[in-house]
């Protein structure tokens, strides 16, 4: 499959970019993908999104080795892999929340994980907090009514009990065209006077058009003819990740 990313600051953000991007592949046949969207009242909360991702990098790399040395891992179901990377997540958030005594509101950050198993052709998507989804042109928008979940709101709870708990998880039967996306792809307004007088509806165009197919730099480009083109810009942070095969 091509992956294609793009993460920018929004129009109306000045210091930081809050949101983060993480893609990975484990063994021959996985690959997982993630964004992340720190709570602009938290604290630093660029910072544990961006610590989110160095985490499943760690934990990614680890399950490389294993996949290496043991077929253990290959009698997981998907569902029961995504999970046991999400325990180790949270054990790492534990550790490094000690080590540098922060607060909780140092750790609120959504976080929307993907884990396809390209082989099998299937995949399994956890929302946790805010973000949109679109799997193979259906699009989902999660939205808690501006009180958005947070990693950070769980940490001292029993995991299982937690993650048996979650409602936004969806299984992917067909590996198609799949994206995910933070809040901010919601976020675009009239920014400048457009070139024409067409409209665009920028979810469809970044996470459904085909056009730039094949160039890495896809969804930058779409976001380029997005503000120049058609005068629309993402006042909130942004991270897109888009799977098409």
């Amino acid at each position: 499959m091509n992956i294609y990313t793009t993460l920018r600051i929004g129009a109306y953000h000045i210091n930081h970019c809050e949101d983060y991007l993480f893609t990975d592949t484990i063994g021959n046949n996985k690959i997982i993908c993630a964004v992340m969207d720190g709570c602009t009242m938290g604290k630093d909360s660029y910072m544990i999104a961006t610590i989110i991702g160095k985490l499943l990098r760690k934990i990614c790399k680890s399950l490389n080795y294993k996949e290496f040395y043991t077929k253990a891992a290959h009698e997981l179901s998907l569902d029961n892999y995504l999970k046991a990377i999400l325990q180790e997540l949270f054990h790492e958030i534990k550790i490094i929340k000690n080590q540098l005594q922060l607060d909780r509101e140092e750790l609120l950050t959504t976080l929307i994980i993907l884990l396809a198993d390209i082989k099998a052709d299937k995949g399994i998507l956890l929302a946790i907090g805010d973000g949109v989804v679109s799997i193979n042109g259906m699009v989902t928008t999660f939205d808690q009514d501006n009180k958005p979940d947070y990693l950070g709101f769980h940490l001292s709870k029993d995991f299982d009990t937690w993650y048996d708990a979650q409602q936004q998880r969806l299984f992917i039967d067909t590996l198609r065209d799949i994206s995910i996306a933070t809040d901010g792809m919601e976020s675009f307004t009239r920014v400048a006077a457009p070139e024409n007088s067409e409209t665009l509806d920028p979810v469809a165009f970044l996470l459904h058009d085909q056009t730039g197919l094949g160039n890495e730099e896809m969804l930058n480009m779409k976001l380029k003819t997005i503000e120049h083109k058609y005068g629309l810009n993402h006042t909130d942070d942004l991270a897109v990740i888009r799977l098409v095969k």
